[in-house]
C-alpha cells in the first residue's frame, strides 16, 4: 500500500516522539513492502514563530492532500502563561479539527500487565482494564459563541449540539462496541444540561439499531468517580467534547503514564493520529519523553487502513519493550540510559526481528553488549 502521510511535529517534545513513530512506520513499510511517504509542516507555537499563524494555509492544504496526518503536540509556556495572547497554539489544533471535519476522537485506555505497579491505583482495581473512549471533537462549548462584557467582568461560552453531530459519532461508538464487549456508556449531565438531554434522547433512539449492544448512562461526575473505583466496568465510553477531554485525561493514570496513550481523530474524509500528552516543554531535547503513545498512534493509523497485521506487530513491539523495561524514565526502574530515540530503535528493530528472544536482546539495543 502507498500512503502519503502529513507530519505535523508541532512543539516541545512533539518532534522527538513523532520521529520515533516515523521510524517504526518505515520499519513496517520495509517488512511488508509498503510505501509510506512523509512530508512535514509547521503547526502550533512553531508555526506562530515562523508565520504568525498557528495553522498556516500551506499546512492545512498539505493535510487535505494527504491520506493521513501524524501529529505531535502543541503548546509553549510563553503562550500558556499569557492568557491575554490573541494568537495561541491551541487555535491551530482546533481549527485543524474543524476544517478537516475530525468529529470523533478515539482514545484506547489499557492496563498493561507489566506496568500494573506503575499506576497510582491499586493493581486489583485496574487489572484487565480495556476501554475505548469516543469523544465528540468539533462541537460543544469549545466551538460555541464566546462573549466577554465590555467591562470585562462577565463572560459566557455557548454549548450547542445538533442531532446530526451526536448521531455520527454515536454510530462509530456502537460499531466499535460490536467488536468488543458490546457495551456503550453515555457520559453526560442530563439532570442539568439541555444539550445532555438531547444527547441522551438521540443516543437512546439510535441504540435501537444495535440490539446486540447494551447502552447505559452515567452523569459525568459519577463517571469520573467510577473510572477510578472500577474501570473494568467500562467497554466503550461515548461523550461530548468537554466531558471527553476531562474523562480521557483522568483515565490516563490507569496505565501508569500519559506517555502510553494514543488517539485517532477521524471524520468522513480525513484522519489524524496523535499522542494525547501535551508538548512537555521542560523535557524538550532531553531525550526523556516517552514515544510509546506516538508509536501506538502510528499503529492506529495502520488499523485505519485495514493493515491489522502490521498494527499488531507494532503493539507486540511495544509490549516487548515494556516487558524488558526498555522505556523512558517515566516508567523505567532498571536502566538509566534509555532515551526516547532508543525506545524507537528497539521497537523498530523488533519489527525486523520479532522472534529474537535471546537473553541479551535488551542489552544489544541499549548498547551494553555486542554479543548474542
Amino acid at each position: 500500500m502507498k500512503l502519503n502521510i502529513a507530519v505535523l511535529p508541532g512543539d516541545g517534545v512533539g518532534p522527538e516522539v513523532t520521529n520515533q513513530a516515523i521510524k517504526v512506520l518505515k520499519a513496517i513499510a520495509l517488512e511488508f513492502n509498503h510505501s509510506f511517504l512523509f512530508k512535514e509542516a509547521p503547526v502550533g507555537a512553531t508555526a506562530i514563530d515562523q508565520h504568525n499563524n498557528p495553522l498556516p494555509e500551506a499546512t492545512l492544504e498539505l493535510c487535505k492532500s494527504s491520506d493521513a496526518i501524524l501529529f505531535g503536540a502543541i503548546g509553549h509556556p510563553k503562550y500558556d502563561n499569557n492568557p491575554s495572547a490573541k494568537i495561541r497554539p491551541e487555535q491551530g489544533l482546533l481549527k485543524l479539527r474543524k476544517e478537516l471535519g475530525l468529529y470523533a476522537n478515539i482514545r484506547p485506555v489499557k492496563a498493561y500487565d507489566t506496568l500494573l505497579d506503575k499506576s497510582p491505583l491499586k493493581q486489583h482495581i485496574i487489572e484487565g482494564t480495556d476501554i475505548t473512549i469516543y469523544r465528540e471533537l468539533t462541537g460543544g462549548i469549545y466551538f460555541g459563541e464566546k462573549h466577554l462584557s465590555e467591562d470585562g467582568n462577565t463572560a459566557s461560552d455557548l454549548c450547542e449540539y445538533s442531532k446530526h453531530e451526536i448521531e455520527r459519532i454515536a454510530h462509530l461508538a456502537f460499531k466499535s462496541a460490536q467488536s468488543r464487549k458490546r457495551k456503550v456508556t453515555l457520559v453526560d449531565k442530563a439532570n442539568v444540561l439541555e444539550t445532555s438531554r438531547l444527547w441522551r434522547k438521540v443516543v437512546t433512539d439510535l441504540a435501537k439499531n444495535y440490539p446486540d449492544v447494551t447502552l447505559d448512562f452515567l452523569f459525568v461526575d459519577n463517571a469520573a468517580m467510577q473510572i477510578i473505583l472500577n474501570p473494568k466496568q467500562f467497554d466503550v465510553i461515548l461523550t461530548e467534547n468537554l466531558f471527553g477531554d476531562v474523562i480521557s485525561d483522568e483515565a490516563s493514570v490507569i496505565g501508569g503514564s500519559i506517555g502510553l496513550l494514543a488517539s485517532a481523530s477521524v471524520g468522513d474524509k480525513y484522519a489524524m493520529f496523535e499522542p494525547i500528552h501535551g508538548s512537555y516543554p521542560q523535557a524538550t531535547d532531553k531525550g526523556i519523553a516517552n514515544p510509546v503513545a506516538s508509536i501506538l498512534s502510528a499503529a492506529m493509523l495502520l488499523e485505519h487502513f485495514e493493515l491489522h497485521e502490521e498494527a499488531e506487530l507494532i503493539k507486540e513491539g511495544v509490549e516487548k519493550s515494556l516487558k524488558l523495561n526498555i522505556t523512558t524514565p517515566d516508567l523505567n526502574t532498571t536502566y538509566d540510559n534509555v532515551s526516547t530515540s532508543k525506545v524507537g530503535d528497539f521497537i523498530a528493530d523488533f519489527i525486523s526481528n520479532p522472534k529474537d528472544t535471546n537473553i541479551n536482546f535488551a542489552n544489544i539495543h541499549l548498547g551494553q553488549s555486542t554479543i548474542i
